[in-house]
């Protein structure tokens, strides 16, 4: 039995889940700002209660790798690796737009189109991949600026489901009778139970020493305007 300690903090929600062979047992989820810093930690001890688990029971600890949230990423990966550095434990990485993809498809056993996972980048900006109805990625992950012709020969040939933070901003854009929007989050720890469970089967470990999150595009920091005393 497969026991594995889950966080995902990619965006403006905060959650952690414990699963075990595959299947969520319990997860937490909240969504506010900097939530992250001050939640987390007691969101996995709660996960962990409420599993009736004691840390030493864990095989191994997962996190959302990114695109994502700057902060929220380096919040999340810091928290996994120090847990896997104090219990001696692997860890594992699931990129977040597959995670989202592979919640959207759980949920809709039913769905035969295409999958496309946003996330909001800021003006009209989103980290995006194209996905089958198997989950499969068909585009790679990318940070792209949508313009009415994104997406136009995909939307020809095939329906195409746009979910995430990023997806409603590109709705009216977008607008096409191939094209559906879905509001709910999907950006959820227990999301990703499938897929940490089938990288540790395939011994698919991090480094815990040198791993990264995967921020896609450079960290830009911006200067005040506002005049020094």
């Amino acid at each position: 039995m497969i026991t594995i300690l889950q966080i995902e903090t990619s965006i403006q929600y905060c959650s952690a889940a414990v699963s075990r062979n595959g299947e969520t047992l319990n997860f937490k989820i909240a969504a506010g700002q900097n939530l992250h810093a001050g939640s987390l930690t007691l969101f996995i001890d709660e996960v962990m209660s409420q599993s009736g688990l004691k840390y030493a029971d864990l095989d191994a600890v997962a996190v959302s790798k990114g695109p994502g949230s700057y902060t929220g990423l380096r919040i999340g990966v810091s928290t996994a690796k120090g847990l896997c550095y104090a219990l001696d434990k692997p860890l594992i990485a699931v990129d977040t737009l597959k995670m989202m993809a592979a919640g959207f498809l759980k949920a809709h056993p039913e769905h035969n189109d295409l999958v496309c996972p946003m996330i909001d980048a800021r003006r009209l900006e989103v980290y995006t991949a194209l996905y089958s109805p198997l989950g499969d990625e068909l585009n790679p992950v990318s940070a792209r600026i949508i313009d009415e012709n994104s997406y136009a020969a995909e939307l020809r040939a095939s329906k195409i489901t746009f979910i995430g933070d990023g997806a409603a901003k590109c709705e009216p854009i977008l607008a096409n009778s191939n094209a559906t929007f879905l509001a709910d989050n999907f950006n959820t720890a227990s999301n990703m139970s499938d897929i940490a469970f089938q990288r540790f089967q395939a011994n698919a470990f991090e480094d815990v020493a040198y791993f990264e999150p995967f921020y896609l595009k450079d960290f830009m920091i911006t200067v005040s305007k506002k005049k020094p005393f």
